[in-house]
Parts: C-alpha cells; sequence; structure tokens
C-alpha cells in the first residue's frame, strides 16, 4: 500500500479518481485515512451490502463528510434519518411524488428543454451546463412542487446560491446557508397557504397526504413537508445538472456512440444507466456505524465515519466486465449511483426522465459538438463530481 492515499478534498485525484480507486479495491478494500478520520469501501459488493444495513450504517450522524457529526444530527431531513422513523416519511412523501405526477412532466420538460436550446442553433458554441444543464432541473421542480411562476426566478437563484462553494469549507458556508434559509422560509409560507388553499400540486398533495400507523393517522408538518421540498430542490437539481454535464462531456468523447444515439433515440434509456455507471454524480455517501464491523480482515469501531465510494464500485471489474470502457450497448443488472435499499433515491425516476429527455432534445438539435477542454470548469466537492462550465463547440 506504498503511497496509496485517497482524500476526497483532494482536487487532483478528484479531477481523476480511477487509478486510486481501483488501487483501493485492489490493495485496501477498507481503506483507513487517519488524518480525516474515516474508513471507506471501494468495492460494489461492499457498497452494497452496506446499503442494505441502515440500522448499522447510519444516515443519523450526516452523510457528507465535512457535517458528520458525532452524535445523530436530530434533523427533519429524511436523508439524515434511519428506520423506523424514514419508513414512514418516506412512505408519506411517497403519497405526493407519484409515479403519475413524474411522468406528467415529460411535455414540460421538452418545451423547457426547447426554450433553452433552440437560441443556440446556427451558433458558434455555448455554455452546456450554465446555459441548459444547471437550469433545466431547477425550473422542472419549481414546476413540479409549485412554486408559483412569479417566484420561480428567484427561486432558481436561490438554488444556485445553495451550492456555492468556498475554498476549504466547501458548502458548508454562510452564502449556501442563508440561501437554503430563505427557501425553506418561502415553502414553509407556501405549504400554510395550501393548507387553506389547495392547488394541483406537490405541494398541496404533501400536506394532505396521511398513512394509518399503530398510533393513528399520521400526516407531515409544515417542517417535515419543506425539508421534504428543499431535499427535493437541492440534490435534485444538482444530481442532474452534473449527470446532464457528464453526458455532454463523455459523448463528446465517444462521436461513435453519440452518433448511435441520433439514429436511434431509444437507447437513451441504457445510455443513461451507463453513465451513471460511469461517471456517478454524486460518486461519495458517509455513514456512521452503529456496531463494530469486520470486513476484509479489518475491524472497524462502532461510531466509526464510512465513506461508501459509489462511484467506485461503478467501476468494479468484479461487478462490470471492461468497466473503464464506456458502452451505450452494455447490458447491466444494476448500479449503486441512486444508493441501494432504503436510501435509494426517491428521486431516480425524475433523474432519469430529466436525464433521457434533456440529452434527447440536445442530439436532436445538436448531433455533434467538441468541447473547449481548456475553458472547461470542475465542480469539486466531497461528494459531488461534475462540470461547473462546459463550453460546447458547435460546427
Amino acid at each position: 500500500m506504498t503511497g496509496l492515499t485517497w482524500n476526497p478534498y483532494d482536487k487532483v485525484i478528484h479531477l481523476a479518481p480511477y487509478d486510486v480507486w481501483r488501487r483501493l479495491r485492489d490493495e485496501a478494500p477498507v481503506y483507513r485515512n487517519d488524518e480525516l478520520d474515516f474508513f471507506a469501501l471501494s468495492r460494489h459488493a461492499d457498497v452494497e451490502a452496506a446499503s442494505r444495513e441502515p440500522l448499522v450504517f447510519s444516515s443519523a450522524y450526516g452523510t457528507v463528510l465535512e457535517i458528520m457529526s458525532p452524535e445523530p444530527m436530530n434533523t427533519g431531513h429524511m436523508i439524515f434519518i434511519d428506520p423506523p422513523t424514514h419508513t414512514e416519511l418516506r412512505t408519506l412523501v411517497s403519497r405526493a411524488f407519484t409515479p403519475r405526477r413524474i411522468s406528467a412532466l415529460e411535455t414540460s420538460i421538452r418545451e423547457l428543454s426547447a426554450e433553452m436550446l433552440d437560441p443556440h442553433i446556427g451558433g458558434s458554441g455555448f455554455d452546456y451546463v450554465q446555459d441548459f444543464a444547471a437550469q433545466l432541473p431547477s425550473k422542472v421542480i419549481s414546476e413540479l412542487i409549485g412554486v408559483d411562476p412569479a417566484d420561480r426566478e428567484e427561486i432558481r437563484r436561490l438554488i444556485d446560491q445553495t451550492f456555492h462553494i468556498e475554498e476549504g469549507q466547501g458548502m458548508v458556508n454562510d452564502v449556501s446557508f442563508a440561501a437554503q434559509i430563505k427557501i425553506h422560509e418561502y415553502l414553509t409560507g407556501q405549504l400554510e397557504d395550501r393548507r387553506r388553499n389547495p392547488r394541483d400540486d406537490m405541494m398541496t398533495s404533501l400536506v394532505q397526504a396521511e398513512i394509518t400507523t399503530e398510533q393513528g393517522t399520521r400526516r407531515l408538518d409544515n417542517q417535515q413537508a419543506a425539508d421534504f421540498a428543499n431535499l427535493l430542490i437541492s440534490a435534485g437539481t444538482e444530481t442532474v445538472a452534473r449527470l446532464l454535464g457528464w453526458a455532454g462531456s463523455v459523448l463528446a468523447e465517444h462521436p461513435d456512440q453519440r452518433a448511435e444515439l441520433v439514429a436511434d433515440p431509444s437507447l437513451l434509456g441504457p445510455t443513461i444507466e451507463e453513465l451513471l455507471r460511469y461517471e456517478a454524480p454524486s460518486p461519495v455517501q458517509g455513514r456512521t456505524l452503529t456496531a463494530d464491523v469486520e470486513l476484509h480482515g479489518t475491524l472497524m469501531p462502532a461510531k466509526s465515519k464510512v465513506l461508501l465510494i459509489t462511484g467506485s464500485a461503478g467501476r468494479d471489474e468484479r461487478k462490470y466486465p471492461d468497466p473503464d470502457r464506456f458502452d451505450i450497448h452494455r447490458r447491466f443488472d444494476s448500479h449503486v449511483s441512486f444508493g441501494h435499499g432504503t436510501h435509494y433515491c426517491l428521486g431516480a425516476a425524475l433523474a432519469r426522465l430529466e436525464a433521457r429527455i434533456g440529452l434527447e432534445e440536445t442530439l436532436k438539435r445538436f448531433p455533434e459538438w467538441d468541447v473547449d477542454r481548456e475553458r472547461a470548469v470542475r465542480l469539486h466537492t466531497s461528494t459531488v463530481r461534475g462540470y461547473e462550465k462546459l463550453p460546447f463547440v458547435l460546427n
């Protein structure tokens, strides 16, 4: 293990982590970083197994390294709650976040895509992330949850601010917190209004959703409903923006496969899955052990921080043949880029729909493009990988 180090804050490794992750899988499947006080699991089988044991690999202490705490966070955010409370909350929000409501967005996603892409037809190029990929998901989610059209641009601006990054602090900074507070206050006010004046939107469905438990009928309070809507905004915006950015970058490197997609859009569904495996937008998830766990001869004591490197799991040759090859025709049964088990991403279907339609509408208008790599800018956080700016050069 000479010279084998992995630090999720290391910008050099972050740009091209796959060689390091391969060494972790081969040489240190239970990796220990003493300086930052965490263990890391990098093999697909181990990441998947850990994801299936939410009471041992707990999310209650935080899931992002820089905010993980020694005690449970006692927050209303579902992503930081373990079963059985998590199960009840997930069931409640699922009453509002239905497949029918998601699929009904298809026409709107196409119209929004056209609105943002059409102005660039005939031009020399544009920033695919800033001008399209980063805007599409926030606009879609604003429509989904029921943000008033007059407020959507302001909410989009606040969403952008929640992803503000400062050197040495990452996304844990005053600008990001202030934006999150403003969004939460806005959502709380809107939810209170929905209780008095119901509409046909997801915020109304959230305040009306109910389940029957042994203790009686349960509904979400305004805090819980606002927390979920906020989670949907933040997680849904960031990951889809990075996924579409990766699509723009990877397909520029594989023009033959891009041409196949132009000729046969039915391949887009499998392509999205291959992109998620090949370049996971959120490749690191944090957990805290509630009991001692021994794996590959290494004891991880209770209360240890454990990082599940889902990005590494997607490149594990133990699971995927020739994993470093991007192939839109690859056949595989699953990946862990949306998580697995109890905490499987509730917004996965929406993310897939947005990515598929967004990429389809892109290819309709721009069957070929190059990327100006010198002007491209990568986004760097401990848990997200992708492009902040991706300049397309059009022929």
